[in-house]
């Protein structure tokens, strides 16, 4: 049982589930006749991953993959927060994903205005990685304007809107949300 407790949730432990749990536990020399199951009711019972559980509350659907041609050709942009403010008294946190790489580019912002949004556009993505083909975006204030279609018209790039029914859906951008959220936890 102390096995179980060192290897899930102190020192050496990541909170992982059952059976990630039980190969762990093997790896460290131990092993008992009902060791999986009670690996698994062990991770039952631990509160903080009850809590901070991945609980998927969509049923599963077909995908609908967006197939860029190149690297740096579509990028994702979202806003994740308001979250706890920092030292520097960021409370948001500006994401852009490219759906060729899946490669990263975030800032951390105060507040979310469109001049901060074309601004992160222009210089943490046109002008490190060239102009886009694409941008997707859900429809916030923030990325439906003027001062970003004039962006769009300058460089000559389109923009997509995710749909108003399910703003969700802005393809990979999500999931890195979900990924930076589960890492700041």
């Amino acid at each position: 049982m102390q096995a179980m407790k060192e290897a899930h949730s102190e020192i050496c432990g990541a909170h992982q589930f059952g059976p990630k749990l039980y190969f762990r536990i093997k790896m460290m020399g131990y092993y008992w006749p009902t060791m999986v199951k009670d690996c698994i009711d062990y991770v039952r019972k631990c509160q903080a991953c009850q809590f901070h559980a991945n609980f998927i509350h969509q049923p599963p659907e077909p995908l609908h993959p967006t197939v860029p041609s190149w690297p740096f050709d579509a990028w994702g942009l979202e806003i994740v927060g308001p979250l706890p403010r920092s030292s520097g008294g960021h409370i948001f946190i500006l994401a852009a994903i490219d759906y060729f790489l899946k490669w990263v580019e975030a800032i951390a912002l105060r507040e979310v205005k469109k001049e901060n949004v074309v601004d992160f556009i222009r210089m943490n993505i046109i002008y490190r990685y060239g102009v886009l083909r694409y941008i997707i975006t859900d429809n916030g204030k923030p990325f439906c304007n003027a001062a970003m279609n004039k962006l769009c018209e300058k460089f000559g790039f389109k923009q997509h809107n995710s749909s108003m029914y399910y703003a969700a859906a802005n393809g990979l951008a999500e999931p890195f949300n979900k990924t930076l959220c589960n890492l700041l936890k």
